[in-house]
């Protein structure tokens, strides 16, 4: 029989429009039905299962001598009709006295067709039964079923259709390679003729499909709105995208004519406990099992249940499986349908009990766990590490507790979480969110703090200041904050003068500096506290230090080493960089890497990236004097890319500083200059002066630069340095290629000058990290988001772009920090500007 002929047999219907995109996802399924007789397509509603199950049997069909036949089943409410619809779409007729199915088994044995069963979910018992006893009474029946869950048969394969490609960033180009794009600008076309993507649009068309998970119903529905609406107009009113997408098809089924009727369908054909918990899962930002029974569970629900419906949740396609942490299992919900259940918990009257669930949850973990991982403990190094890991995938599930304490007006309950997260808010770069969120607590009115309890979440505050290199504030915190902790008794103390010694050493006062150090080495071991005691031992090592006292630094760095070895490795590390430090200004390099080296380890083993840059920098300088060129550059390269990725001004100026004179050392003079004005504009930026020995290195790269290139050239290159954009100089220091990622607009110095106060979470020059994971595990609106992040807009800003609430845009956000693994704001800005120089080359 030839092909033609095969092609005719059959009912598959006639494509009402064409088919876009999935050319892989055919190839790969086609081969897959050559080895499997039954494939089920899942996936949750208006990802397109139906479209791709017509056109895969289009494409296979000459294959089936009897043709390939399409059982739609989505209006079919009595299970035990199934036979019987079946069975009038292949025109097997009933025979009295005899089961159906026996019948339709027997009619099918000798023929080689392709069966589709489109729309299986709701009655999916019947269909496996059914599809269980064709397979084994008809060797040359193949089967494709479409379902929101597996048939769960014998002989199975189950594959989850994934949204339609989009790119990672605006649009440039051809689009053929963006299978949303060129579905909804074919659709978009069809609805206004003469539409097409052009420069003016592709970046907001980008921005919508992303926002729309790449879900082709949504897409279709989306593109139907340009008879009215502009593009710009279509993607600002998504923030209520189920009354945006509200009209389709009318010759479409009910449930794919709406976004809403898309995922209504799915959540009525939940069990009752099973939507209760779809509900409560919308308060997570990603969780695993224990939290789940935790949050989730009550009289409505045991948490011995919790497992058994989270399964059936996957299986129904919509919780997914967000890889593993340490041994435990994570999930989460697509953007689309965690708005649409946590619409749907708002309705049920129980959103402020499971969100105080919530609450209760991550603080008892920070109780519980984070203590562990931050604080003095029993826990040895690895075990630390897992904690550390385990706060930073809690990321966003903590900003959402601290949102509902500023919400309820909870100032206590606030400052506990702050003061508890401040360590990883330091490890991870993220101390000016952490600052805003301290300072909203402390701006709170309502029941006063109790006094310990203040006096502790002064202190921490000081220690985010500092990090921020404000060094006033951190003064002033610290010593509001101790004078409170000395007239509750002094226990706790340590902090404050550690901070007092740091910020005393800043102004120069080195003997006072070197007191207070001491002072609260004292205090914390009067308390007990190892580990205070290790970092305030750290501190007066580096008052010596600066001091000019090496021998004595060093002698200092030991002794700090002897209290935090066991088992507070973020403390040995921070001593092993100082020793390097001391090591190196000593001129024993070869001990100093071995310092920086040892450091790094420990550090990178929890991810803290403002110290892996330190150390980096440190290995770097080290590498260009004993002569490899090629270590140096990889090691000052990633250094300042992580410090641009936590905002750290005055290390990407150092960095620029150590680039400098790495292409001097090269001969690349006229690089070496922009670097240098460069890192000039920035440190006047932020109000910071060189030291005595940088001024005479960089006296001496200038002059050596002048001599080779003449004055009116490198006054040129010091002019062009101090142009750059943060991004820019950063990619021609890391000598990369990529567009500059972020050009300066009019209201956006290069270097942006240096504020009044410390800013709090707001956007600063951030790059990616190697390895940062692809746009694919954000959904559309987190893309979205994401972009806004880029432009600097804080939650506030993006609800007012995106019309929905600011709780609502917190939540976004912090979800993408727990999916991108980043942990700021800036972070995520260059994790945008790295995917839009990708997609732009």
């Amino acid at each position: 029989m030839t092909a033609e002929i095969a092609a005719t047999l059959g009912n598959l219907p006639a494509e009402p429009n064409s088919f876009v995109g999935r050319e892989r996802d055919i190839a790969e399924l086609a081969q897959l039905l050559g080895d499997v007789r039954a494939l089920t397509l899942c996936g949750p509603g208006g990802i397109g299962k139906t479209r791709l199950a017509l056109r895969l049997a289009c494409e296979i069909v000459p294959g089936f001598p009897d043709g390939a036949w399409l059982v739609e089943l989505a209006d079919t409410t009595d299970p035990a009709l199934l036979p019987r619809r079946i069975a009038t779409a292949l025109g097997v007729r009933e025979e009295p006295d005899r089961p159906l199915a026996e019948t339709l088994a027997d009619a099918l044995r000798p023929r080689a067709l392709l069966l589709i069963l489109d729309t299986c979910e709701h009655v999916v018992d019947a269909c496996a039964a059914l599809v269980h006893q064709l397979l084994a009474g008809c060797p040359g029946l193949r089967l494709i079923a479409t379902s929101r869950e597996p048939l769960r048969v014998r002989g199975e394969t189950v594959w989850r259709v994934p949204p339609l490609a989009v790119p990672d960033g605006p649009a440039a180009g051809d689009p053929a390679g963006h299978e949303a794009i060129r579905l909804f600008v074919e659709r978009a076309a069809a609805a206004r003729p003469g539409f097409t993507l052009a420069d003016a649009n592709s970046s907001a068309v980008a921005s919508l499909c992303r926002t729309l998970d790449g879900m082709p119903l949504a897409i279709e529905l989306a593109a139907a709105r340009v008879r009215a609406l502009s593009i710009e107009q279509i993607a600002g009113r998504l923030g209520d995208r189920f009354r945006l997408l509200a009209s389709g098809d009318r010759t479409a089924p009910p449930r794919q004519q709406t976004l809403r009727a898309a995922v209504d369908w799915s959540y009525e054909l939940l069990t009752g406990p099973e939507q209760t918990l779809l509900r409560r899962l919308s308060v997570f930002t990603g969780w695993n099992l224990e939290m789940a029974e935790q949050v989730c569970a009550d009289e409505v629900i045991p948490a011995g249940q919790v497992l058994d419906l989270l399964v059936a949740l996957i299986d129904k396609s919509l919780v997914t499986l967000d890889g593993e942490l340490d041994g435990d299992a994570r999930y989460r919900l697509l953007d689309t349908i965690r708005e649409y259940a946590a619409d749907r918990l708002a309705a049920s009257g129980e959103q402020e009990a499971v969100r105080l669930r919530h609450r209760d949850y991550l603080v008892n973990l920070v109780d519980s766990v984070v203590a562990r991982a931050f604080v003095r403990g029993d826990p040895p190094w690895p075990v630390r590490v897992a904690l550390y890991r385990r706060v930073e995938a809690e990321r966003g599930n903590f900003d959402a507790a601290l949102g509902l304490c500023l919400e309820r007006g909870e100032a206590a309950e606030g400052l506990h979480l702050c003061s508890a997260l401040r360590s990883p808010w330091i490890a991870y770069g993220d101390v000016g969110e952490g600052a805003g969120w301290f300072d909203r607590f402390f701006a709170l009115a309502g029941p006063p703090v109790p006094g310990q309890l203040r006096a502790r979440a002064l202190m921490h505050r000081a220690e985010l200041a500092f990090e921020q290199q404000d060094y006033p504030m951190t003064a002033r915190s610290a010593q509001a904050g101790l004078e409170l902790c000395q007239a509750g008794g002094g226990q706790g103390a340590a902090i404050g003068l550690r901070m007092l010694a740091l910020t005393t050493m800043r102004a120069g006062r080195a003997d006072e500096a070197l007191a207070q150090a001491g002072a609260a080495a004292a205090a914390a071991a009067r308390d007990g506290d190892d580990w205070e005691e290790g970092l305030a031992l750290s501190v007066r090592a580096t008052v010596l230090a600066r001091m000019g006292q090496l021998t004595e630094a060093e002698r200092a760095y030991q002794v700090a080493l002897d209290v935090l070895r066991d088992n507070n490795g973020w403390g040995v590390a921070q001593a092993l960089s100082g020793s390097g430090g001391v090591a190196r200004a000593r001129g024993d390099h070869a001990a100093a890497m071995r310092h920086f080296t040892a450091a790094l380890e420990l550090y990178r083993a929890i991810g803290a990236r403002p110290e892996i840059a330190r150390c980096l920098a440190g290995i770097g300088w080290l590498a260009m004097a004993q002569g490899d060129t090629a270590l140096a550059a990889g090691s000052l390269a990633e250094s300042l890319r992580l410090s641009l990725a936590t905002g750290q001004r005055l290390a990407i100026a150092r960095g620029l500083q150590a680039a400098a004179a790495l292409a001097a050392a090269r001969g690349e003079l006229p690089k070496a200059a922009r670097l240098a004005g460069a890192e000039l504009a920035l440190l006047e930026a932020i109000g910071h002066r060189r030291s005595r020995s940088a001024r005479s290195q960089a006296d001496q790269l200038l002059g050596l630069a002048r001599r080779e290139l003449g004055e009116p050239a490198v006054s040129a290159l010091l002019a062009a340095g101090r142009a750059l954009s943060p991004y820019a100089a950063v990619r021609e220091a890391t000598d990369a290629a990529a567009p500059d990622l972020a050009p300066a607009g009019p209201e956006s110095p290069p270097w942006p000058a240096r504020p009044g106060t410390a800013r709090s979470g707001t956007a600063r020059p951030g790059t990616a990290r190697p390895g940062l994971p692809g746009a694919s595990v954000l959904t559309a609106r987190e893309r979205e988001i994401a972009a806004l992040i880029a432009r600097g807009l804080s939650n506030r800003g993006i609800a007012g772009e995106l019309v929905i609430s600011p709780a609502t845009a917190a939540r976004h956000v912090a979800n993408i920090f727990t999916k991108l693994g980043l942990r700021s704001r800036a972070q995520v800005a260059a994790w945008v500007a790295e995917r839009q120089a990708r997609e732009q080359g």
